[in-house]
């Protein structure tokens, strides 16, 4: 079976993330592909600080960016992976027969669920916004609908981490706009009518829309649909006016693509554009030989210590390799708007492009040969040079090896130069950092990590200058000015963050620390510097003046966590004396508000506190999210946006964040959602949906933070638990389940008594107030969360009616060399290990477990066999079990048929197990809680639970991605 079916497995014997630093602004260039969804609860990636980016990344130091996009791009979905524009409505392609049918047992196909579900997931998405580099226009991205199953049929290469399409020469899956319309900002705050972009071909899919740094034009990539199969033409460079909003191809030729396999394309100043193309001369791809030339053979002889994370669709012999190099391969391009093209520099596997401030220098990243069979390209050896722009090679600043060996401890990074990038307060001045422990964060050395800065062409004997060292692993740098940055370090084991002030260009003023606190303690957290966008395009701490006042000030933009939620705020805080102001606040009563941009920094130099402008967000539990921009002195407020809202039908639903205790002391919380119109005392009780996702903490205070605003809007995505607030249901949304392992003790040794003292304290609480009827609780994840949910039903069969596991890792055998949090191997932990795994007490599960996986899951440790061998497990138990395989579907689920196919199966599992259920679940909780209150060391008795320190089990880092930072956690 492969398209357009679902493999069922059903069997009915039986009725009884490293994490990383704080979300930096100032951060090195990160992938060209990298984007914001509009889903409001979701992490975000660090942007590029060339000028290719827009105001609406650069200058935001606020993680709730909703809407506002970089838009340098639309992804291709990662390893994360979910529908990577998160638009929501139904798909222009013509799906494959489907039947809303109420039940069935056998594969008749692709299900529809009920239309309280079909209606919610199929409304229009929103657009992405994006605003000029002068502040003085708005884009609108029009985004499509949910994808069709046909479309993520089309053939793909996995190659050294990489999904390719190999017909469009770029990644596989990309999601894409339909449309740009620009809008001009008037001034009185409003927006002007609409000019949409035109002139494009029929069915145009635009990506990577980047404004010049002079906000005249746009450039992005179009490509269309084949006519004559089911495949996606090549890639094409277009430039749109925006004064008329015209577009014209770049290239006169048609024979000339864009290879997007890594990099794709950058303003070199306002007239040109540095592209990277496919070589006209390269012929067809390479055919695979019928007849090996001989066995695939690795070899340890050396005696090398090499342990690595289960990395996913890595090559496989020497046609792989020659493939991923024909695919990757590209010739740079000089194009300007007149039409002159000028290729430069040799054809090679560019993976980065970064034009200096002063437009006189790029920084040119590629990888080469030896390739490995054991890690993903993000590996592979680097070369990274300096160019001038005309393409003239000035000088080679390193030639990284191949980094197989880089040790699974949190904080170990690859050997020699990283993290290059271009100071963004100077004109062509490089800075780097260099480890001092061989990249092995568990040697003890002092400093761990160097940071070195030199001019791109330096003088003859010129070394490198020391600019800082740290002792903790080095995390980015916000640049100000010659007397004004600050560099960040961290250290996960002990959860530590500092924050270092200091003078660049001042070497007798000796640095400082500024801030030194846990990364887990949000209650403590200062905030992010707000930056300004410079006449270069570059983005760098916004400095701030008073009447009268000499103070260096500047402003911090803050979550603002509380006991009460998150009440965000921007601070006035002066460097030199550390004292605060707060200058804004958002409303704490019914309004969730935050500062998304600063849109006073079109002039050079430091910003009038009257004249400071400022972009904010504000939404409610019931309305959904708008943009203001608000002016100093009066702080007068224009409304920008006048979203509708996205489901309507649920508008006046009811949520309130809850705070109960676990038994031994921590505190929790829960955003708990109830149907619209629902009284307890009227209605009685309701099935209730727990759906979670553990974390881990060093302390239990961290732990018991109060994390989220209880007026934020309900953000519902496709395959959101928050659907079923359409079908009566009560929703106990991200009940935080720590797992905490103070001091030297290591978290998930005792995970699963964690685990299940955190649900059982949730539980409790839907119970006691009356909101749950305690025979319908169902409990459900994704991921990591999915491991939870087989978890619980092992050791805590006494709380729930049933399980929805979707994606996730089962047996901890099968990632030996770490997972999620872990970065003890196997064989260091076995017990560890072995407790953790549900795979081995898939004998003890006896509640229903529908498990849900996609067939082409390229997320690290979640390989598709995780599910089907637990499955066979359970069926080999007689356990009540059905296990779906999504065709083509990666770790999260993009295509409408598969969405709707795993609505229709999570409402037929809630609905028959759940909703229907009529066992006694006081006579199990009775017998269940003295053996788990026991505090037994055996596994049958343990449990855990926790979000909110945790990383999502998703691909490292290094799996092809090219992030200079490591991912931030959610």
């Amino acid at each position: 079976m492969r398209l357009h079916k679902v493999y069922h497995r059903f069997s009915l014997l039986s009725l009884s993330s490293p994490p990383s630093l704080p979300l930096l602004h100032h951060s090195p260039r990160p992938l060209s592909y990298s984007f914001l969804s509009i889903k409001p609860h979701r992490s975000l990636p660090i942007p590029r600080h060339s000028r290719t980016t827009v105001k609406s990344i650069k200058s935001m130091t606020t993680s709730r960016l909703h809407n506002i996009v970089p838009i340098n791009a639309v992804a291709a979905e990662d390893g994360g992976g979910t529908v990577s524009n998160g638009a929501v409505s139904s798909s222009s392609s013509s799906p494959p027969a489907a039947t809303s049918d109420e039940d069935s047992e056998s594969p008749v196909g692709y299900r529809l669920p009920p239309s309280e579900l079909i209606d919610i997931v199929d409304a229009p998405p929103l657009p992405a916004l994006s605003f000029s580099p002068q502040r003085d226009k708005l884009l609108f991205l029009k985004r499509r609908s949910l994808p069709s199953l046909s479309e993520l049929a089309r053939p793909e290469e996995k190659l050294a981490g990489v999904r390719i399409d190999g017909k469009a020469n770029t990644r596989s899956r990309m999601s894409f706009y339909t449309g740009i319309g620009i809008h001009r900002l008037l001034d009185d705050g409003t927006l002007g009518p609409e000019t949409e972009v035109h002139g494009l071909p029929d069915g145009a899919k635009i990506n990577f829309v980047t404004w010049s740094n002079d906000g005249k034009h746009l450039s992005f990539s179009v490509r269309r649909d084949e006519e004559d199969n089911n495949t996606s033409s090549k890639l094409t460079v277009w430039v749109a006016d925006i004064e008329t909003g015209y577009a014209r191809p770049l290239f006169q030729s048609p024979d000339i693509y864009l290879n997007a396999v890594f990099d794709n394309f950058v303003w070199v100043d306002n007239s040109t554009l540095l592209v990277c193309t496919i070589p006209l001369s390269r012929g067809d791809p390479p055919k695979k030989p019928l007849v090996p030339s001989g066995p695939k053979i690795q070899s340890n002889e050396q005696e090398n210590v090499v342990q690595v994370r289960t990395f996913q669709d890595l090559l496989k012999d020497e046609y792989d390799e020659d493939l991923f190099e024909y695919y990757a391969t590209s010739q740079l391009v000089l194009a300007s708007l007149d039409g002159t093209v000028n290729p430069v520099g040799p054809r090679a596997m560019y993976t980065s492009m970064d034009p200096s401030p002063d437009e006189k220098y790029l920084l040119i990243s590629t990888i080469h040969r030896p390739y490995s069979f054991i890690v993903p390209c993000g590996r592979f050896p680097k070369k990274i040079d300096v160019w001038t722009t005309d393409g003239k090679f000035v000088r080679e600043l390193c030639n990284l090896p191949l980094a197989e060996d880089i040790p699974i401890a949190f904080n170990s990074v690859r050997k020699g130069m990283r993290s290059i990038n271009w100071r963004a307060d100077k004109p062509s001045t490089l800075y780097w950092v260099e480890t001092q422990d061989g990249g092995d964060a568990k040697v003890e050395v002092s400093p761990r990590d160097i940071i070195y800065t030199q001019p791109a062409e330096p003088l003859e004997g010129e070394q490198p200058r020391v600019l800082h060292k740290l002792d903790l692993r080095y995390g980015g740098i916000s640049w100000a000015d010659d007397s004004l940055a600050l560099v960040y370090e961290s250290w996960y084991k002990t959860r530590r963050i500092r924050t270092w002030v200091m003078s660049p260009e001042s070497e007798d003023v000796k640095p400082r620390i500024l801030f030194d606190r846990s990364s887990e303690d949000v209650y403590s957290d200062p905030g992010s510097p707000m930056l300004r966008r410079t006449p270069a395009g570059t983005y760098v701490i916004a400095k701030v003046k008073r009447e009268n006042d000499e103070g260096t000030y500047i402003l911090l933009n803050g979550s603002g966590a509380t006991p009460s939620g998150n009440i965000p705020f921007l601070d006035l805080f002066d460097v030199n004396t550390g004292s605060k102001e707060r200058i804004w606040e958002s409303d704490k009563e019914k309004y969730y508000e935050t500062v998304v941009a600063l849109m006073s920094d079109e002039n050079e130099g430091d910003i009038d506190i009257n004249q400071l402008k400022i972009l904010t967000s504000k939404e409610s539990k019931t309305e959904n999210t708008q943009y203001y921009m608000q002016s100093w002195p009066e702080k007068k407020t224009c409304q920008l946006t006048n979203f509708p809202h996205p489901y309507p039908q649920l508008a006046s639903l009811q949520k309130e964040m809850i705070r109960y205790e676990r038994k031994d002391g921590v505190q929790l919380t829960a955003t708990l959602y109830l149907p619209p119109g629902y009284d307890p005392s009227r209605d009685g009780p309701l099935p209730c949906l727990v759906w979670s996702y553990p974390g881990e903490f060093k302390s239990k205070d961290a732990a018991g933070q109060v994390r989220g605003s209880p007026n934020e809007f309900a953000g519902i995505g496709p395959t959101s638990a928050l659907l079923w607030l359409a079908r009566r249901f009560a929703i106990l949304s991200g009940p935080t389940i720590p797992i905490i392992g103070e001091g030297n003790e290591e978290a998930n040794d005792r995970y699963v008594e964690q685990l299940v003292g955190s649900a059982e304290a949730a539980v409790e609480e839907v119970i006691r107030r009356g909101v749950a009827h305690p025979n319908k609780i169902a409990v459900g994840g994704h991921s990591y969360g999915a491991f939870m949910t087989a978890n619980l039903l092992a050791h805590a069969p006494h709380l729930f009616s049933c399980g929805i596991a979707r994606s996730g890792a089962y047996n901890r055998t099968l990632t030996p060399f770490g997972f999620q949090n872990e970065d003890r191997t196997l064989w260091e932990a076995t017990n560890t290990y072995v407790e953790m795994s549900p795979f081995i007490s898939a004998n003890k599960i006896k509640k229903p477990i529908l498990l849900i996986h996609g067939e082409e899951d390229n997320n690290s440790g979640t390989l598709t066999m995780q599910s089907d061998r637990f499955f066979n497990a359970l069926k080999g138990h007689g356990a009540l079990s059905r296990l779906v395989i999504l065709p083509y579907e990666s770790h999260g689920y993009a295509a409408r048929e598969s969405i709707m196919h795993v609505l229709w199966e999570t409402d037929r599992w809630l609905q028959r197990y759940c909703v229907s259920n009529t066992s006694d679940a006081s006579a199990e909780l009775d017998g269940c809680k003295d053996n788990v209150s026991k505090g037994s060391t055996d596994s049958d008795s343990k449990a855990v639970g926790a979000t909110g320190g945790g990383v999502l089990e998703m691909t490292d880092l290094e799996h092809g991605r090219f992030h200079p930072l490591q991912r931030s956690s959610l």
